[in-house]
């Protein structure tokens, strides 16, 4: 797709990442090997397309550098707005300013981003492969999502929390402050292997320096290149980020021209629904100045779609906030998952929502809902996430209450019994893959005294150790049951609104209850007492009404045989007195009167009112310094959990906690409170009542599992940690054979401060110590944090061979100084490409059993 009346470049329809930037006022493609790079003077435009079931949907970003004119970003602005005309108004844009980018932009570039000095203006160009005069210092931050900013060749440049990465063309060398965490490590560590797979065609070399008196070698190369370093080394500066309390500071705007000035009128605050979004206006929404939303109505004038993103500045500026706010532009009919999940419930017309489920706009539709067959369960867990069922609910039940403070054991015939004035723990234990897991549920009932409610979280945690510390845990509020818990009381749940299950309990039993019944088998039913009045019933459900000489089955016109079955069978557990049936309009006279007399209910077909279409969100939680910080993960994977972390998983309906093996003790204990008060800041004005469940690292049940969208359960086996990593780089203390470049390498404070981007000559080389390469294992034959076997170095002139000399050979037949376990890492880059489907960095970051499979496939093995 292209338009050479605007100046457009050609557009492909394709999915994902394209790159363009702005050079003399014109768009010119960035190649693809240097994606992730970006030039401090320059202006870029990023396209990304994601394929969906109706075809792409579609972001555009403009990039502006810091140090980039006023005319590049204008340029680039325009180009954008004029490419979302072209590709029909569909995608969102977003303006980005370096340092400051979206989570949405930073998760395009999965090994990290880097901030060049210089420009277009200046006379740089984007890297090509295979270029080794290169001599730059890169200051690397981030866990989730990586940056690295090229900054001065100096020791005032470094501190002690960050890492730092040397790079001198052939050879790569890593800094990690002595207060950088391991995930910082692992991230910095795939961000040099990213520079030296794509920049260097893998021919460089990586070496890492976590205790400077451990590494000499290294360390004498850093300061031929540094200098002596003078002084202590400062602290890391803390990145400032918005906190939740002000990501929950929602408010809509009606901005409009009025006289050449612009009018900027506050319609709503939180909680905002989508009634207020006008068709023929346009519309802001501020996040509390962490992000500024622009909504085009598809009724609103040309100038005004227009005129966006000049308005969003034009509102910043106003505002007082900083010009580095991040903006994103949606169109009416084409929101954005970040932009609807800001309201309290957003609807689309015929839109299908879960499993089974159809809503349409007719205010009395019936839901219908197709049968859910929990033997699929395992061979797709997808829909165990969905139907939010961790197995097919067949495993062991145990039931204790808690009474006085203590966990008293429930008598079994019992189970499934809830009284709202108890606290319950429920042990539930099932097979997977030939071994026990656990799932320990809270119940919390909405009568029980708070020192109840505090008792049962504590002897959870001593069942939870018990257990190894491997149990699922599971906060349920009374009335907020998931559905797995419904499951394993197999159609027997039954909730009594008040009172306990105590055996020395003085409280009457009330002559007269009414229990509603919901549910259609022995996987989705639950019983709940409501007020024994007319008013309470229902014509969409069974009610069972219990007195002391009967029990009436009251079914609703609405019900269905399968319901009325299922109340057949729950009535036989709440009372031993003769059953009888009613249907609705032919009650006798006896049993308005037991209810008090006749009363106006609900007689109108249920309509179950479609929720906020959500996508799941994946944040990394952080209240240590006293703010409550979240970072969110966009297009999230299983990668993103670094076992030193404390992760929110957010899919609506609950809300799980990951925890990490190596997280802080700290972060542990507060994870339930991180949890409450996402809830309770949330800007969509969340149910506090929302199920709240904690998993442990690799004992993950399907229903977190499901949601990510391919799951390796050999994972934390077969992945290694930082230190099996930097172990198996091999033995760098006898560093003394390859040489290494540097331009004019007996630097001192003179020209340590010269620009640090001109690119190196070779005048004034001298000699120094650099790598050798270990003779089983090449100093970065590891730098891969996920699955770290590829080679480093290749041992001919050109660096590949071509793949005849490689594919079906034996290890006789193969050139001389090939490595025969390592056979695919000889290929071109286009070949490898053509022969795997992937790049080398995509098939090294696949678990080793996939690789050793595909390379069996390939004839590579």
């Amino acid at each position: 797709m292209t338009d050479p009346d605007m100046g457009l470049p050609t557009i492909e329809r394709k999915p994902g990442l394209q790159i363009w930037t702005i050079e003399k006022m014109k768009m010119v493609p960035v190649p693809e090997k240097a994606y992730g790079g970006f030039f401090e003077g320059d202006c870029y435009i990023i396209l990304y397309n994601k394929k969906t079931a109706n075809g792409f949907m579609t972001d555009l970003h403009y990039w502006i550098g810091k140090d980039s004119s006023q005319d590049e970003q204008g340029a680039a602005a325009f180009y954008v707005t004029q490419m979302d005309d072209m590709l029909g108004g569909s995608p969102v844009q977003h303006r980005e300013v370096e340092g400051h980018e979206s989570e949405a932009f930073k998760s395009y570039f999965k090994n990290g981003i880097i901030y060049k000095k210089g420009g277009v203006a200046s006379g740089f160009r984007h890297v090509e492969t295979n270029m080794y005069n290169i001599k730059r210092l890169l200051h690397v931050k981030g866990k989730k999502h990586v940056s690295a900013t090229e900054v001065e060749l100096s020791w005032d440049s470094f501190n002690k929390g960050d890492a730092f990465l040397l790079d001198l063309g052939k050879v790569l060398i890593q800094w990690n402050g002595p207060d950088c965490n391991v995930a910082e490590k692992s991230r910095g560590l795939a961000l040099a292997r990213s520079i030296r797979d794509g920049e260097r065609g893998g021919r460089a070399q990586i070496g890492i320096i976590d205790n400077e008196k451990d590494s000499p070698d290294l360390m004498q190369i850093m300061k031929t290149v540094l200098g002596e370093r003078r002084g202590e080394l400062r602290a890391a500066t803390p990145d400032e980020k918005a906190d939740e309390l002000q990501k929950a500071n929602v408010r809509l705007y009606h901005v409009y021209e009025k006289d050449d000035d612009l009018v900027v009128q506050e319609i709503a605050t939180r909680p905002l629904t989508q009634d207020l979004l006008q068709h023929e206006d346009c519309h802001i929404l501020d996040q509390g100045g962490f992000k500024i939303y622009v909504w085009r109505g598809k009724d609103s004038s040309i100038s005004e779609k227009k005129a966006a993103f000049s308005r969003a500045v034009g509102f910043i500026q106003a505002k007082g906030y900083p010009a580095t706010t991040n903006v994103e532009v949606v169109n009416d009919g084409a929101e954005s998952a970040m932009f609807k999940q800001l309201f309290k419930r957003w609807t689309e017309k015929e839109e299908a929502q879960g499993l089974g489920k159809v809503y349409t706009t007719s205010k009395i539709a019936k839901v219908e809902q197709v049968k859910f067959d929990v033997s699929q369960l395992h061979a797709r867990p997808e829909l165990a996430a969905e139907q939010r069922m961790a197995d097919d609910a067949s495993g062991k039940v145990e039931v204790w209450r808690i009474e006085d403070l203590h966990m008293q054991p429930v008598d079994p015939k019992t189970y499934g019994q809830f009284y709202g004035g108890d606290c319950y723990l429920v042990l539930y234990t099932y097979l997977k893959s030939g071994r026990p897991h656990y799932i320990i549920y809270m119940w919390q009932g909405r009568h029980a005294s708070v020192d109840e409610i505090t008792a049962c979280a504590f002897n959870a945690v001593e069942l939870d150790k018990k257990y190894g510390n491997e149990p699922v845990q599971v906060r349920v509020t009374m009335g907020k049951e998931p559905q797995h818990f419904l499951a394993i009381f197999k159609g027997n749940l039954i909730i009594y609104e008040g009172g306990t299950s105590r055996a020395q309990s003085n409280e009457p039993e009330p002559e007269v209850r009414l229990f509603q019944v919901r549910g259609t088998d022995e996987l989705n039913t639950k019983t709940i007492e409501v007020p024994a009045r007319a008013s309470s019933l229902n014509s969409n459900d069974v009610f069972l009404l219990k007195t002391s000489q009967v029990c009436y089955l009251w079914c609703g016109k609405g019900c269905s045989g399968d319901e009325r079955e299922v109340a057949k069978m729950v009535a036989n557990i709440i009372s031993k007195r003769d059953k009888q049936t009613v249907l609705e309009g032919q009650e006798p006279a006896e049993f308005w009167v037991v209810l008090g007399g006749k009363a106006p209910y609900a007689s109108d077909k249920r309509f179950q009112e479609p929720s906020v279409r959500y996508q799941p969100r994946l944040f990394e939680c952080s209240n240590q310094t006293g703010r409550f910080i979240m970072t969110e993960v966009v297009g999230f994977c299983q990668e993103d959990l670094d076992e030193d972390d404390v992760m929110l998983l957010d899919t609506w309906e609950e809300v799980f906690l990951w925890i990490g093996k190596a997280s802080n003790t700290y972060e542990k204990n507060e994870a339930i409170s991180s949890a409450k008060e996402y809830l309770k800041t949330h800007p969509a004005g969340r149910d506090l009542a929302t199920p709240i469940i904690m998993v442990k690292q690799g004992y993950e049940p399907l229903t977190f599992t499901g949601w990510f969208s391919a799951w390796d359960p050999y994972k934390w086996s077969d992945g290694k940690s930082y230190e099996e990593m930097k172990s198996s780089l091999g033995d760098v203390s006898g560093i003394s054979e390859i040489t290494v470049d540097l331009n004019n390498a007996n630097l001192n404070k003179k020209n340590a401060n010269n620009k640090t981007s001109s690119p190196a000559g070779s005048e004034g080389a001298r000699t120094l110590p650099a790598y050798k390469p270990h003779p089983n294992n090449s100093v970065n034959s590891t730098s891969n944090h996920h699955n770290n076997n590829a080679p480093s170095v290749v041992t001919n002139g050109n660096g590949a061979y071509p793949r005849e000399v490689l594919l079906h050979k034996t290890m006789e037949e193969l050139p001389e100084g090939v490595d025969p376990t390592k056979k695919e890492y000889y290929l071109s880059d286009a070949d490898f490409q053509d022969i795997f489907g992937k790049s080398k960095d995509e098939f090294y970051q696949m678990p080793r059993w996939k690789q050793q499979n595909e390379k069996k496939q390939h004839g590579l093995f």
